[in-house]
């Protein structure tokens, strides 16, 4: 029989060896994208679930840099948005609805991005409030309409608190400023930052210099015609989250 001791011991080492375990990295399947190549990339408004109407002109104005540094050449988000209300589209729901290929051929676009806000918004907690945002990306050729990439990223912010007695009036004020007007750009430039460059992010593009370093470009790509390749994860560009609250 054998003894107990060598018996826990065992279990230990068993206990030991399957936490150390860790799941495989989801694989990205970039074929598609691969096989239309975007040179050009058509930027539209986002479609806005939260409760602030004034988010989607907010998010516009973050989303086109980290998708030109990329490689990509991205046509210039509020003129297209002038172009699209003059053309009958003020309503982002509108465009996300409409034909992807009438799009491409008004702006002669290779492909179009449309980007939802899930959340935007701030929750308040009497001495902290969280700043929350979150949003879902899609990219689809805008010759067959077929999706050739998607991601989604969500961002949450929480001023640091101050635990001793002399901190709680200084917390108090801090989430009242926070929640009276927060700052919702640093966490969405971060969200966009590691959605477009992060390890599920965009190859680099036919503009980028790393363009011809080889395929695929991000963490657990997957090339066309490949099962594996080597990996290149750049989240330099994830700028870092500093709240204004003054």
């Amino acid at each position: 029989m054998m003894p107990l001791r060598l018996l826990w011991a065992m279990l230990a080492v068993a206990a030991l060896a399957t936490g150390c375990v860790t799941a495989p990295a989801v694989r990205m399947d970039y074929s598609r994208l691969y096989d239309q190549n975007p040179r050009s990339i058509l930027i539209v408004p986002a479609v806005n679930r939260s409760v602030d109407v004034d988010a989607p002109n907010y998010y516009l104005s973050t989303i086109a840099r980290p998708v030109a540094e990329r490689g990509y050449y991205v046509f210039p988000v509020h003129l297209v948005k002038r172009i699209l209300e003059d053309d009958g589209l003020a309503d982002a729901a509108l465009v996300h609805q409409a034909d992807p290929a009438r799009l491409g051929e008004m702006f002669g676009a290779d492909a179009i991005m449309y980007v939802t806000i899930e959340r935007w918004d701030a929750m308040y907690a009497i001495v902290s409030t969280t700043v929350i945002v979150e949003f879902s990306y899609v990219l689809k050729s805008a010759k067959t309409g077929e999706v050739l990439w998607k991601n989604s990223e969500q961002r949450t912010f929480t001023p640091q608190q101050q635990n001793n007695s002399n901190g709680l009036l200084a917390n108090l004020i801090a989430a009242a400023i926070t929640r009276a007007a927060p700052n919702y750009i640093p966490l969405t430039q971060q969200a966009n930052a590691n959605a477009v460059a992060g390890p599920r992010g965009l190859p680099y593009g036919p503009l980028h210099p790393r363009y011809h370093d080889g395929q695929p470009q991000t963490e657990g790509a997957t090339p066309a015609g490949s099962g594996s390749g080597a990996t290149d994860s750049d989240t330099s560009a994830t700028p870092p989250v500093t709240m204004d609250t003054g």
